[in-house]
């Protein structure tokens, strides 16, 4: 991997944490998190509304987004140490996510899979050559359960599970060539459990389980911070588990 920068993290000092997806209830409440704990000498937010705009259908603004992040890393000298990415698509004014084959719509599948999944890999893409190559790095992607096809009993939702699926296979493909550069790198998809949010709220069932953003903000955090090298390519859930792809 070429292109990594040439910052590296004074004594003292624990680099630059990145929260893509920020305006989002559970990216919000990373930033928020992140920015309490104190762990990260800057927290940067980015997503569609943000100083930096990032805009998954236009990848010039990917770019665009981790050349101020490498700028960043240049003037404080801080490597980027953590990626989160919390960005999602379920439903909205481009669909709803099919109850059977026979809701499977072209345009919905479009959509549900920019967000889901190429822009996802264009992140991967552009901020990854920022990651530094020696010391923990940790990049974490939002996925969800029913992305895992070995754990899929009920059927239903093609797009959102395929998509998530795919994010899931970048993620484990990312983390091996990751490895490659630094053997101290740790990349994962998490699954942060049923997070009352707006992608959810209109799915919530009776006697399922719906946790606060904040809730699931600080579980994610935790079982990041406990992630060994080992763990990379994985996908794990809020309590730490592996589950299965």
């Amino acid at each position: 991997m070429s292109g990594s920068p040439a910052t590296s993290d004074g004594p003292g000092r624990s680099g630059l944490a990145v929260v893509v997806g920020a305006g989002g209830g559970l990216g919000a409440a990373l930033v928020a998190q992140l920015q309490h704990a104190g762990r990260y000498d800057q927290v940067v937010s980015l997503g569609r509304a943000s100083e930096i705009h990032l805009d998954y259908a236009d990848e010039s603004s990917i770019a665009a987004g981790a050349q101020a992040v490498a700028g960043l890393c240049a003037e404080s000298g801080l490597a980027l140490r953590l990626l989160l990415v919390a960005t999602g698509f379920l439903h909205g004014q481009q669909g709803q996510p099919e109850r059977g084959w026979r809701h499977l719509d072209a345009a919905y599948l479009q959509h549900v899979f920019l967000v889901n999944t190429v822009g996802p890999a264009l992140l991967i893409k552009h901020f990854f050559p920022l990651l530094p190559r020696q010391g923990r790095c940790v990049a974490g992607f939002v996925s969800a359960r029913v992305g895992s096809i070995g754990d899929n009993a009920l059927g239903g939702w093609y797009g959102y599970r395929a998509s998530k699926a795919a994010l899931n296979q970048l993620v484990k493909t990312a983390a091996i060539e990751l490895t490659r550069s630094n053997r101290e790198s740790i990349c994962v998809a998490l699954h942060p459990g049923t997070v009352d949010t707006p992608l959810s709220q209109p799915f919530a069932k009776t006697g399922l389980t719906v946790r606060p953003p904040q809730e699931a903000a600080g579980d994610l955090l935790a079982v990041l911070a406990g992630l060994a090298p080992a763990s990379t390519g994985a996908l794990v859930d809020y309590r730490g588990q592996t589950l299965p792809f």
